[in-house]
């Protein structure tokens, strides 16, 4: 038999039948149940918690909910809730919180907890400073293993890692970093200097914060030094708030290339209403360019009129055409969000994706020929043919360089993906396809 989930022991008011499956359930399954409570559910649940654990379950929730979690709390609960998370975290709640809300819940921390908040506000929303943490263990080259682990001891229950240690000189500037096991594995008279690389990766405060985030996936690392203009060691970007910076940048795009805004929340979480809206401004901003396609048709009425045959191919046409110049956009947004490719490439990838296009036009143009003269006649078939080899070598083109030129200037190149290079493709291979019928047809 199924063990009842927390929302139905909830309704039945059996509070010991509550704490016994919150003591018996992992942080992350409780978590996962929260969002599907309601915000007085969840208050009650969440009192029933032990202080050490319900700040593990806390953190584990995303900031939406955090939000109604704190609905439901005591002032003094709530104080300690916030002073006990991490800087990082505390800072990712409160921008997601109204700017009043998140006065009042700063005022209510301890100074301590208070000056790191404020410093991290204090950069911009996008940038690794922001999503940093300013709670580290730092050394010396000339520590000894056994004076660097007395330290480690003192500092760490406050730090967010002890397993990447950066060494610094006097003025706080980075010169290497070590490990924790490199440190236990020594010799305690042997000296840090001789444990530490030289070879660091760091970025600056400012720095983006996805670009930062995916260097730490790339190299590796436990956690990645910050530093300020004078490069001064600030904090750290540790592995865990990389992998969510990326999850929130790679929701994002997704979202956009969808064709519809994130929603900054849950699914669950989101109204009928709060769908509908975040989605119609791009479909009312995709039905203007879609305009354009009503435009085109209305120009070569004519045409159509004299060869009502070719009204039957167009939703094929332009319908490949969007579909090529998806993928070559897809491929090139990929490939530009991991970091394999940049702008100075832009000759190469365009050369690149314009003779796949060719390829595909010629063997998608080659089959279609003998279907559409047997049925039709030999002057469509060669048409349709020629429009599909020239649609699909435009839309390519087109979905390859249209990315790297947002990125140039400044546009988020998800913008520019399936939906925008569809429109686009769809009003252009109508163009297209209709001289070509005039040129061949002679009309």
């Amino acid at each position: 038999m199924t063990p009842p989930a927390l929302d139905e022991l909830l309704h039945s008011d059996d509070t010991t039948s509550i704490v016994a499956w919150l003591e018996e359930t992992g942080t992350l399954d409780i978590a996962d149940e929260f969002t599907r409570l309601d915000a007085a559910e969840m208050g009650v649940a969440f009192r029933l918690l032990p202080r050490d654990r319900a700040l593990d379950v806390f953190e584990a929730l995303d900031p939406h909910h955090q939000q109604l979690v704190l609905d439901g709390l005591l002032d003094d609960r709530i104080r300690h809730l916030l002073d006990e998370m991490d800087p990082d975290d505390r800072v990712r709640l409160l921008d997601e919180m109204p700017a009043k809300v998140a006065k009042r819940l700063i005022a209510q921390l301890s100074p301590d907890e208070r000056s790191l908040t404020t410093v991290l506000m204090g950069y911009p929303e996008e940038s690794a400073g922001r999503h940093m943490s300013p709670e580290f263990v730092s050394l010396r080259a000339s520590m000894t293993a056994a004076d660097a682990m007395a330290k480690i001891r003192r500092e760490g229950p406050d730090a967010e890692t002890v397993y990447a240690l950066p060494v610094l000189d006097d003025e706080r500037r980075l010169i290497g970093v070590t490990g924790l096991r490199a440190l236990v594995l020594a010799a305690p008279s042997t000296l840090v200097g001789d444990l530490m690389s030289t070879d660091v990766h760091m970025v600056d405060t400012h720095s983006d914060r996805e670009e930062a985030a995916r260097l730490v996936r790339e190299v590796g690392a436990i956690a990645l030094p910050v530093v300020d203009s004078e490069d001064r060691l600030v904090g750290v970007l540790t592995v865990d708030d990389a992998m969510s910076i990326l999850e929130d940048e790679e929701t994002e795009d997704f979202a956009l290339q969808a064709g519809h805004s994130p929603l900054r929340k849950p699914y669950l979480a989101v109204s009928a209403f709060g769908l509908a809206r975040v989605r119609a401004a791009w479909l009312m901003i995709l039905i203007l360019g879609a305009g354009l396609t009503v435009t085109v048709l209305e120009r070569f009425e004519g045409t159509l009129e004299q060869v009502t045959a070719l009204a039957l191919f167009v939703p094929l046409l332009i319908g490949t055409g969007g579909n090529s110049g998806a993928q070559s956009a897809t491929a090139v947004i990929r490939a530009m969000a991991v970091g394999e490719v940049r702008f100075s490439d832009l000759p190469r990838i365009v050369w690149r994706e314009a003779r796949v296009g060719v390829m595909l036009g010629t063997m998608l143009g080659a089959g279609m020929f003998l279907p559409v003269a047997f049925v039709w006649d030999t002057e469509l078939a060669t048409v349709v043919s020629l429009t599909l080899l020239t649609i699909c070598s435009w839309a390519t083109l087109a979905g390859s360089a249209l990315p790297l030129l947002a990125k140039r200037v400044g546009v988020d190149p998800a913008v520019v993906s399936a939906p925008f290079i569809t429109t686009l493709v769809d009003a252009t291979g109508l163009i297209i396809y209709f001289l070509i019928a005039q040129s061949i047809m002679g009309l």
